[in-house]
């Protein structure tokens, strides 16, 4: 009488999941994926030397991303989450042939993924900032996965300095949104989702949802890739920390720690000290 075979035990991997952006504004994505995977560890590192980068041509933010991938790759990670939409947009090709076998997640295509699940109407308006809309991101993540999907994108750059500012939900705020939004939606074949596409815009989010007409869906950029990257360990694509393992956050930075832990703990809803990021030299 043969045993059935019993199924080979899960592998776990204890290293941190790496995660870069030109700044501060990722750290929403972080916050994200320590909500949506409590048990694991993470390294986030800010590029604060030479954000923003927006402003940067594409082959020096491909230059840079890859520069800040190859830095979190020799400390030890275990997967790649690009939380600035340009660098994702620029060079996330780059990114996922240079590391062969490593999960690399950008943040464009899971927030498109979820802007067609949520739009009824087939409408769907990108709020993001000049670099962002200019480069097309976020249009051609859309018309790849859904040809009859009308984008309407706006830049949104005034958002970018009052999120940082710790002004996202203020009468300030309110009246910027109130600019930016007041040209779509007096009609009503108005888009029925706003997708966020910058990784500050999370900040501004309730501000936001007081002006959208109601039944208008918001998408966070943010939180859909913290979703993709869980999927990712529930599939078994991406190894999952051991139940014991002690979770951890390290945080590195190119320049400035006295202004990331400021600015950084309005994103991440939790104090930093300036003695908690670590400088690094990545080129």
């Amino acid at each position: 009488m043969s045993r059935s075979a019993e199924p080979a035990p899960r592998l776990v991997d204890d290293r941190p999941i790496g995660v870069f952006d030109s700044g501060v504004g990722g750290l929403t994505v972080l916050r994200a994926l320590e909500s949506a995977l409590p048990g694991e560890s993470f390294l986030y590192l800010g590029d604060t030397a030479r954000l923003p980068y927006g402003t940067k041509s594409p082959a020096s933010v491909v230059r840079y991303a890859t520069q800040c991938a190859r830095l979190l790759v020799r400390s030890g990670v275990k997967a790649l989450v690009i939380a600035c939409n340009t660098a994702a947009s620029a060079a996330l090709p780059e990114l996922v042939a240079a590391h062969p076998g490593m999960p690399v997640v950008g943040v464009v295509e899971p927030g498109a993924r979820a802007a067609l699940a949520a739009t009824r109407n087939r409408r769907v308006l990108v709020l993001a900032t000049e670099g962002t809309i200019r480069a097309g991101a976020y249009q051609s993540a859309l018309a790849r996965l859904a040809a009859d999907v009308a984008v309407t994108p706006i830049g949104c750059s005034v958002f970018v300095a009052l999120a940082e500012e710790g002004w996202g939900d203020s009468d300030v705020a309110e009246h910027a949104a109130r600019r930016y939004l007041g040209a779509i939606y007096p009609h009503p074949s108005a888009p029925d989702t706003v997708l966020l596409g910058c990784t500050h815009f999370p900040v501004l989010a309730p501000t936001l949802a007081r002006l959208l007409p109601a039944g208008v869906a918001l998408v966070d950029s943010a939180a859909t890739t913290a979703a993709a990257v869980a999927e990712l360990v529930a599939a078994g694509d991406l190894a999952p920390a051991g139940a014991g393992a002690e979770r951890a956050t390290r945080f590195l930075a190119t320049d400035g720690p006295e202004r990331f832990a400021r600015v950084g703990s309005q994103f991440l809803a939790r104090p930093l000290g300036a003695a908690d990021i670590e400088i690094v030299d990545v080129a």
